[in-house]
Formats: C-alpha cells, sequence, structure tokens
C-alpha cells in the first residue's frame, strides 16, 4: 500500500489584505519534493502577492503556510529562509554597491553551516565568476538575475521560489535561465516557479496553476495546462 506523501510546502485558503482591500481569495497550492511548479497569471493577478505571503512579507492575512511538517504562517522572513526556503524576489533586490562576491556572502548568511561554495555557483552561471569583484548595480539585467538566483541558492534551500525570474531579459536570456531552473530541479531542487512567460514555464515544470484576480481559477498537469484550448488563447495568442 503506498504511504501517503506530505507536500514541501502547502498554502491552505490564504487570503490577503492591503489596508481592507482583498487581492486574495482562498489560495490553496501545494509543491511536492522535487517538482516544479508555475503559477501563471496575467499582471496584476495577484502572483507577486502569493509569494509575498509564503514568507510572511505582506500585512493581513488568513489561512496558513506549511513547509515540511511546520507550519510557518506566523515567522519572520529570515525564519523561513533558515528552515530552507529561499526566496528570488521579482525585482531581484541586489545590493548594487556590493561586488558579485559579496552579494554571494549575504545569500549564505542565514544558514553559514550549509553555505554552498562560490565555485558552485560559478559552475551554474560561469558569467558571474568574471564578474566576481564586479560591482552588481553595474551587471546587465541577465547578469543580475543569474546572481539574485546563485544568491538565494547559497542558503542550500530545499525549494527556490522564483518571482518572475525572465522579467525585462531578451528571449536568449530567458532560456537561459529557466534552462537553469531546470537543471536546478534536475539536481533534486523543488521549484514553484512565477512566471508570465508561460510557454517555457510550462515546458520545464511538473504541474500548474492559474491565477486571475487573486483567485486560483484552474490547476493541472502543465502538458494539460499546455494544450488547453482556452489557455492557449488567453495566455499564448493562440
Amino acid at each position: 500500500m503506498n504511504v501517503p506523501v506530505s507536500p514541501l510546502l502547502e498554502v491552505r485558503n490564504l487570503s490577503v489584505f492591503y489596508s481592507g482591500l482583498q487581492v486574495l481569495w482562498d489560495v490553496s497550492l501545494s509543491v511536492d519534493s522535487g517538482e516544479i511548479v508555475t503559477i501563471l497569471g496575467a499582471n496584476g493577478a495577484g502572483k507577486t502577492t502569493l509569494v509575498q505571503s509564503i514568507f510572511g512579507l505582506v500585512g493581513e492575512r488568513h489561512g496558513q503556510v506549511f513547509f515540511g511538517d511546520t507550519d510557518i504562517t506566523g515567522l519572520p522572513a529570515y525564519d523561513v529562509v533558515t528552515r530552507g526556503l529561499s526566496l528570488v524576489p521579482e525585482k531581484r533586490e541586489l545590493f548594487p554597491k556590493m561586488t558579485v562576491i559579496e552579494n554571494l556572502e549575504l545569500g549564505g548568511f542565514p544558514r553559514p553551516e550549509k553555505a554552498a561554495g562560490y565555485n558552485e555557483m560559478f559552475a551554474l552561471f560561469p558569467i558571474l565568476e568574471e564578474r566576481k569583484d564586479q560591482l552588481a548595480g553595474t551587471l546587465s539585467g541577465g547578469e543580475q538575475q543569474m546572481l539574485a538566483i546563485a544568491r538565494a541558492l547559497m542558503a542550500r534551500p530545499s525549494m527556490l521560489v522564483l518571482d518572475e525570474p525572465s522579467l525585462g531579459l531578451s528571449p536568449l536570456l530567458v532560456s537561459t535561465v529557466l534552462d537553469a531552473v531546470g537543471t536546478l530541479n534536475q539536481s533534486g531542487l523543488s521549484i514553484l516557479l512565477v512566471e508570465q512567460n508561460v510557454q517555457h514555464a510550462l515546458e520545464i515544470s511538473h504541474r500548474g496553476y492559474i491565477l486571475e484576480n487573486g483567485r486560483i481559477i484552474r490547476e493541472g498537469s502543465s502538458e494539460e495546462l499546455l494544450h488547453d484550448d482556452q489557455i492557449r488563447a488567453a495566455y499564448l495568442g493562440i
């Protein structure tokens, strides 16, 4: 008999309010160990609010967030990170006047006993080794995104949450970044991916959720969503 496996990340009936205005309604989702799960939706759908809610970075919220067997709903963001959940924020939020190496050092700070080595990050993104002494603010957009991902990986998380990693990048760099996400997953890292690049996100993920106006309106395997006529028309223009 198969033994039920608890999700690595589980969001239960999450509702979020800003100044009394509700922006998420009873959102529930899960990510199992070893999965890439993608959250898709147009601008203003509530994707970033959802991500921030998982890390306790919003004001009023109702519902629960579990990571492993732990209820992390009321924990501050730094405590969430020490438990093995890392965030790559939408706008990267690098320290622009610090070097690549210094940004990486700060990424490993929350979990010093588990911090990754620079060479692991340079193997994933070789350009960062060439730029290691360069100020983060002088990097190109694609290089900054690579550094943001590498910084989050320095804490050796068991799950990585990426909020719009392809935002503002050229098509070639979008492929480079999202292919790296797929490579990380193949190495065993679980990933929650928030994306507007529907085609590529579904091609590398296992399952997906569609978020619209603060509500989950559809979920399914990536294969199902990629070939759904309604979703193809709404998000792929096909």
